[in-house]
Parts: structure tokens; sequence; C-alpha cells
């Protein structure tokens, strides 16, 4: 059984690069999370998890994260990305991510709105929504990322 997780940030990044798998690993480096092994999960957040700022990761570690990403090569095209984390008062909370063809702020009223519905459907009590997104307009490769990383 794996050790649940009892801490979150979240990070945001976006880059070009000479291929689509170069760009979204630049964007994790832009975002402080590409030197780390992404275990994606979905949309639940640990009961008593409590958001960080930011708190190291030693690198190459196996690590549960929710995150939205798009690559894109048609230059001139918008593309964004945004994450969006559910805090309940005493209980467990929802993650959300988004990616599309829109701005950063759209992409984070996005989550946020993924967020008060998925709270809505389980019948919980929203305390707070942390959201971060980022957008780009593809120069000739690029990808963005947001994501929501879980620690112990």
């Amino acid at each position: 059984m794996l050790p649940t997780p009892k801490k979150v940030k979240i990070a945001a990044g976006g880059a070009e690069g000479d291929f689509k798998l170069t760009a979204f690993d630049k964007a994790l480096l832009d975002a402080g999370i590409g030197n780390i092994n992404l275990i994606r999960v979905s949309s639940i957040l640990p009961p008593n998890c409590t958001f960080e700022d930011d708190f190291p990761v030693p690198p190459g570690s196996l690590t549960p994260t929710a995150y939205g990403y798009l690559m894109s090569d048609q230059p001139g095209q918008r593309i964004a990305a945004a994450i969006g984390v559910g805090f309940s008062e005493d209980d467990y909370g929802v993650i959300m991510e988004f990616s599309g063809y829109c701005t950063k702020e759209e992409a984070e009223a996005r989550v946020t709105a993924m967020v008060r519905e998925a709270f809505t459907v389980r019948g919980k009590t929203l305390k707070e929504v942390k959201a971060l997104g980022v957008s780009r307009v593809v120069e000739k490769t690029a990808a963005v990322v947001a994501a929501a990383v879980l620690w112990y």
C-alpha cells in the first residue's frame, strides 16, 4: 500500500522546443517539476493535505501528480493549461485540470468552475480554491503544463 500524501503544491510552465516532447520537457522544467517522475493521479486531494507554496522533491522521485497539458506545432495558436485544487474544511478535497485553446485567465476560470461543481455534486462545503494557469502563443513547437504535485 502506498502512503497517503500530506501536502500539495501547484505549478505551471510553458516553453518552446524543437519537438513536441522536448517542448513538454522544457515546460515541466519551467514549472519546476522537470526532474521528477510524475505518476498521474485523478481528482481527489487526500484528507488533511495542506497547501504549501513550494517544497523540495528529490530528483527522480515517483511523485503523485494531477496535471493537464497541451502541445502544439501550429504557429500563432494560443494554448493554455490550468490546475485547480479545492479544499474542504475538514475532509478530502478535489483537483481539476484543464488544457485548451484559450487564455490563462479562461483556463483558470474553467478549473475553478469545475472544482465548484465537483464539490456541489459531492454535497461538500468548499472552503478555498487555489488555481494556477499558463498560456502562450506558439512560435514553432510549444507546450504548456499545469500540475498539482502531492508529497509526503
